[in-house]
């Protein structure tokens, strides 16, 4: 029985790689793969999905007002892969879960908050209806595990500003709660010189 699966994980986590390496694992036995990612996750261009690490692929772009129930139903797949999954409206989110109920697995990898630590409208209605949650871990400046999505500035943590702006190793980084809360930040500076 297909599924509807969320994996997430703070900033540098690896979730993009990881998308990317399932979308092959799957593609290697036969499968036909929807790979796919919202329109507000311009970075790399509107249809590239790239890692940190160099491994890239085209996707599917996902505008705001999509609804995904209806293209797939135009686009069938045999599973679906979506990066980026915290942007997509909680009406989304639905339509995934209903695809996931009625025909193929979907796999979600995004962010579980933002860089004030609230959720993404995205991530919290996949929390409140994905039938599995897995936690890809990374690990903070002090070694501890990093769970908060740290905007950086000139060394400096952030704390005001819109919930989406785009940016990558330059403007953000997996801190665990400690560090984020106490503006631990000696050894960002150390390592963006």
């Amino acid at each position: 029985m297909p599924k509807l699966y969320f994996k997430y994980g703070a900033m540098g986590s690896s979730k993009t790689a990881q998308a990317l390496m399932v979308k092959f694992n799957y593609e290697e036995k036969g499968y036909q793969v929807g790979l796919l990612k919202p329109s507000v996750d311009s970075r790399d261009g509107l249809t590239v999905v790239k890692s940190r690490i160099g491994l890239k692929d085209t996707g599917i772009l996902i505008e705001k007002d999509l609804d995904l129930y209806k293209w797939f139903q135009h686009n069938r797949y045999d599973v679906l892969i979506i990066d980026e999954a915290q942007f997509l409206s909680g009406a989304q989110i639905d339509q995934l879960k209903d695809i996931a109920i009625e025909f193929v697995p979907v796999l979600c990898f995004g962010l579980k908050t933002d860089f004030q630590t609230h959720m993404f409208e995205g991530s919290k209605r996949l929390f409140e209806i994905a039938d599995s949650l897995t936690e890809i871990k990374s690990v903070c400046t002090c070694g501890r595990k990093a769970e908060v999505n740290a905007r950086i500035c000139n060394g400096k943590i952030v704390r005001e500003g819109e919930q989406v702006f785009l940016g990558g190793n330059e403007s953000y980084i997996g801190l665990c709660y400690d560090c984020w809360k106490n503006d631990k930040t000696g050894s960002i500076r150390q390592k963006q010189k």
